[in-house]
């Protein structure tokens, strides 16, 4: 039986794509790190080859854009483990108060902002990185003005979903701009 032809071809690469390829059985702490480590990989994945198109609106009047996701998700990342986890000071990078749509509204296509929000976003990943892996077991707690007490656990989860749920955005935003598409 013929497999029809794809509409579309994938990204470049994807045969030998190792995103997936983490822990399938095992400890708990290794799975979901590595999960999440994939979802991450699928952002940058979803953005690679591009620089002022990240800046690219989904389709009007959404101000969603995959410049806009890297912000938005260098903000969850360091809402999540520095502030909530870590219990450290510090306010988001691009949302305030003030500005709260300020991670996609911000999200232009000058070469020092996507720049910049790719330095956040790498930043915020090395800590939570560090912060999962230093962790003495997946129910130390953090709290959380929304959610009240979280554990580890709970963020590593939240993280893959916002992740998931994000990247498929990404799918749709990346196809709009030049094509592109992939897993």
């Amino acid at each position: 039986m013929r497999i029809p032809d794809r509409r579309i071809e994938l990204f470049a690469g994807t045969d030998s794509d190792n995103r997936f390829s983490g822990p399938a059985t095992g400890g708990e702490r290794p799975m979901l790190t590595a999960m999440l480590d994939a979802q991450r990989a699928t952002l940058e994945l979803k953005c690679s080859a591009l620089g002022p198109e990240l800046a690219t609106r989904s389709v009007s009047p959404s101000s969603l854009s995959l410049l806009g996701l890297v912000r938005h998700l260098a903000d969850v990342e360091r809402r999540w483990f520095r502030a909530v986890l870590a219990g450290h000071d510090v306010e988001l990078r691009f949302s305030s108060a003030n500005a709260p749509e300020g991670d996609f509204d911000g999200a232009v296509p000058a070469p020092e902002v996507v720049a910049a929000s790719w330095r956040a976003w790498r930043d915020e990943v090395a800590f939570a990185r560090e912060f999962a892996a230093e962790a003495p077991h997946l129910d130390i707690q953090g709290r959380d003005a929304w959610r009240g007490a979280v554990s580890l656990r709970w963020v590593l989860i939240h993280m893959i979903e916002e992740y998931a749920r994000h990247n498929g955005h990404a799918d749709l935003i990346r196809e709009r701009i030049d094509g592109a598409v992939g897993v």
